[in-house]
């Protein structure tokens, strides 16, 4: 196990929380100016110089550099007159011909010499730099062991004269200079090669020249009402089709502009691709689901929004719905949208229903909803399988406490029954839920799902709620991964489960070869590991217990580099006790102690 995984732990964060409360920690939302994942295959937006780039697979679609050799390899994207921005991607050096080899994300590039870039470095080093002609200028530094098989969040900020970088949350380095003032931004190797992808640019560095409001207007006095803010006229951009502001007294008629803002369903129609719905802060209530149509589509490179206006904290309340099916309560059925802190809840079904494809869904959070939190499936029972939702990927995402009736049916997350392939869980948190953590479930009659892959993740004492209370006979566990005998090969890795009320992994009757790498399960209440048949692959995983409990059953290939549990604790499970405390770094990346211990996957 080594310190430089994309599932972060900090310590002190125990020191904060106790085992009664856990709290997650958010940062306000920015515009999206640009963002690839790459999904698709698709390089559109992107101008290359130099190097050997292609999509290849590595868990998810991503973008390759593979000629190690290359003294310079360059991808460019967005707009030269880019000034103020943040731009954000998991970076993965995977050779370095020699120590002054680097793989960097860049900004403000004035040209292909010409650039702020943070790098990861053969040298053991994230450093923060200027690139000038031939002359590059370490502005400043970490030192960090760079492995070959990680992805590393690293985010570029250049705001005025600041420029900022971190990697995985850590600071590199903040200074002031002035050298480059505008420019697009880039992905780079030198004597090295590398992988990139998620790639988000955002507005949180300051004015851009595109979609972001020119000043901030007033905010609302609580995020908890539904007054609406009240800001002056002079601090409204003009609207237009990449900005429409919506907000609680907003009406369908109005223009969309800070001033006049509009409602969610008026905008959503309005909204074109690469376009932005900023949501201001207060509670938004409705008596029917608020339905993104298929065929309302964004595009690659140009995804439509829905955000958090920055600093603001949105919730869409659909309390006045009785519990039903088809009472969900926001439905994105199209493509390519991304959905960025906002808060769903109290929906008679579902709290978010994705029916679409391509589409990112960030620091959402679903709770108190009346069937699981959030769920990929199919729109209609008539959909074929190829329009089946896939490559949507849930990022920094939190469901919790959603519960019906007969206690059985309300997950946190699901991607379950009718989903295609590519859907992907990072950062994720699923706790307190009365059924499972995630579902991924299949049956006879619909045969079997896509390949999902849960990373990065956290599943916690679900089958009780937060309130200590349960009801029916809910199946409790942290990761149910199957159903009725069909075999598909998900993918489970650096993920936790911890004191859920019946299994932490359990295979739920799928024959499958899943890879499951990396996990942590604790104090589960039967099995923290539960495989009782297939050929999955099991490495580096750990299971703890404070106590007595049942032994981890595991059938498929498995080897010791694992530490089941089998009436007695190994070596690794000394530093694993005590009460679980997370947060999101500000990267979105996942950060939990246990008993106050950091933890690295």
């Amino acid at each position: 196990m080594t310190p430089t995984r994309r599932l972060l732990w900090a310590g002190g964060l125990a020191s904060m929380l106790t085992a009664g409360l856990i709290t997650a920690v958010g940062t306000a939302e920015a515009a999206t100016l640009f963002s690839a994942d790459f999904e698709s295959g698709s390089t559109s937006g992107w101008s290359k110089s130099g190097g050997t780039w292609s999509v290849v697979s590595d868990g998810s679609q991503v973008f390759q550099q593979s000629d190690s050799g290359s003294e310079r390899a360059r991808q460019f994207a967005g707009a030269t007159s880019w000034t103020n921005y943040a731009v954000q991607a998991r970076v993965k050096a995977t050779s370095f011909a020699s120590s002054a080899g680097v793989v960097a994300l860049t900004a403000r590039a004035a040209g292909s010499t010409r650039m702020y870039r943070l790098s990861l470095t053969g040298a053991n080093q994230v450093r923060l730099e200027t690139m000038n002609g031939s002359a590059v200028t370490v502005l400043g530094s970490l030192s960090q062991t760079i492995s070959t098989s990680t992805f590393y969040t690293l985010r570029l900020n250049v705001s005025g004269t600041t420029i900022s970088g971190t990697v995985n949350g850590a600071a590199v380095g903040s200074v002031s200079d002035s050298t480059i003032a505008a420019g697009r931004i880039g992905l780079l190797t030198e004597h090295a090669a590398g992988r990139f992808d998620d790639v988000i640019v955002d507005d949180a560095g300051g004015t851009t020249p595109t979609s972001s409001p020119t000043t901030s207007p007033s905010p609302s006095t609580s995020p908890s009402t539904s007054t609406s803010p009240s800001p002056s006229a002079s601090s409204s951009p003009p609207p237009s089709s990449s900005a429409l502001y919506v907000a609680p007294n907003g009406t369908d008629g109005a223009a969309g502009t800070v001033a006049a803002p509009t409602t969610l369903t008026s905008a959503i129609t309005r909204i074109a691709a690469g376009g932005t719905i900023y949501l201001r802060g207060g509670t938004y209530s409705y008596a029917s689901t608020v339905a993104i149509p298929a065929g309302n589509n964004g595009s690659p490179g140009s995804l439509k929004t829905i955000s958090a206006y920055p600093g603001e904290k949105p919730v869409l309340n659909f309390a006045a719905q009785a519990e039903d099916p088809a009472n969900r309560g926001l439905a994105v059925n199209g493509n390519y949208w991304r959905i960025a802190g906002v808060t769903v809840e109290r929906a008679g079904d579902n709290g978010i229903f994705v029916g679409g494809s391509n589409n990112v869904l960030e620091r959402t959070v679903t709770r108190f909803n009346r069937d699981t939190g959030l769920q990929l499936s199919r729109i209609a029972s008539d959909t074929p399988s190829s329009q089946w939702p896939a490559n949507n990927l849930i990022l920094s995402a939190e469901s919790h406490d959603n519960a019906d009736s007969d206690g059985e049916d309300a997950d946190g997350f699901a991607a379950k029954l009718t989903v295609g392939g590519g859907n992907v869980f990072r950062y994720a948190v699923s706790h307190n839920n009365i059924d499972d953590g995630w579902d991924l479930y299949t049956k006879t009659d619909t045969g079997p799902i896509g390949v999902v892959t849960i990373e990065d993740s956290l599943a916690y004492n679900n089958g009780t709620l937060t309130d200590g209370s349960q009801a029916g006979n809910g199946d409790r566990n942290g990761y149910k991964l199957g159903g009725e005998d069909i075999a598909v090969n998900h993918v489970v890795r650096r993920s936790i489960a911890y004191k859920n009320g019946k299994h932490g992994f359990t295979y739920n009757s799928n024959p499958g070869s899943m890879t499951i790498s990396n996990n942590l399960s604790i104090d589960n209440a039967q099995r923290n590991f539960n495989f009782d048949a297939g050929t999955s692959v099991f490495r580096n995983n750990t299971s703890c217990r404070s106590g007595s409990g049942t032994n981890d059953r595991i059938i498929g290939n498995s080897d010791t580099s694992n530490q089941f549990w089998s009436g007695s604790n190994g070596s690794r499970c000394s530093a694993y006790s005590g009460a679980l405390a997370w947060s999101y770094a500000t990267d979105g990346t996942l950060v939990v102690t246990i008993g106050g211990t950091r933890v690295t996957l």
